[in-house]
């Protein structure tokens, strides 16, 4: 298994590599979130760990990285009080540890959450065949009545699953964040629209005029069978 380890502390980066090396991952170091955010398509990971100073002022590229992927994500900050801490866990942030950092806790946390990602993402689910369109939880890929399979990340899965089961019901977005990020959604709506959109050009004829998942002004979405 992989994990991405940022921090610009050197000996933090050395300590943490050994860390995660000895619970047996294979360790990526990186000195800026936003270029693991940039490249993750290429260069995707199974835990991310991520050491900086301040709380608030990662939270615009928690957000960011969030927007691509859901892997285990463990935060390293000094000091912060409760009302910061929340916010990070919010933004989506699994685990906030306060440095210094004991080795073998954050070795034992890593383990924790790997161990529970595997078995989220172990969970079987059917495949739901709406003939016109149909979903391969298997294989994770959408089907459309006329084409090959497409590939979806973990992230268009979820969604597509969510939006599927609960075809011709409106989704908020704080629901839509909830249920497929799996963290508070209050203001996220620029982060499911983004989603949304790289959606709509793999099961839209055309992404501009969707007919699968329509738009509800000031509210969410909707996914209709509806295509005449």
């Amino acid at each position: 298994m992989q994990a991405i380890l940022v921090t610009a502390d050197s000996d933090e980066r050395d300590i943490f590599t050994f860390v995660l090396r000895h619970a047996g991952l294979a360790v990526s170091p990186s000195g800026d979130l936003t270029q693991v955010t940039a490249t993750w398509l290429e260069r995707p990971a199974d835990l991310i760990v991520v050491g900086v100073d301040s709380g608030k002022g990662a939270l615009k590229e928690i957000a960011a990285l969030r927007a691509v992927t859901d892997v285990p994500l463990i935060l390293l900050i000094d000091s912060a009080n409760e009302s910061t801490q929340v916010d990070l866990v919010r933004s989506g942030v699994d685990l906030v540890l306060t440095r210094p950092v004991s080795p073998l806790l954050l070795g034992a946390y890593a383990q924790s959450l790997l161990r529970r990602a595997g078995a989220a993402a172990a969970f079987v689910v059917p495949t739901l065949d709406l003939k016109v369109i149909a979903l391969d939880p298997a294989t994770r890929t959408v089907r459309l009545a006329q084409g090959g399979p497409q590939r979806l990340t973990q992230l268009e899965f979820r969604l597509l699953y969510l939006l599927m089961t609960n075809r011709g019901q409106v989704l908020p977005t704080e629901v839509i964040v909830e249920r497929v990020w799996g963290y508070s959604g209050e203001g996220d709506r620029d982060l499911v629209r983004g989603l949304i959109s790289r959606l709509r050009k793999k099961i839209e004829v055309d992404a501009d005029q969707p007919l699968f998942i329509q738009t509800v002004p000031g509210v969410g979405y909707l996914f209709s069978l509806d295509q005449d």
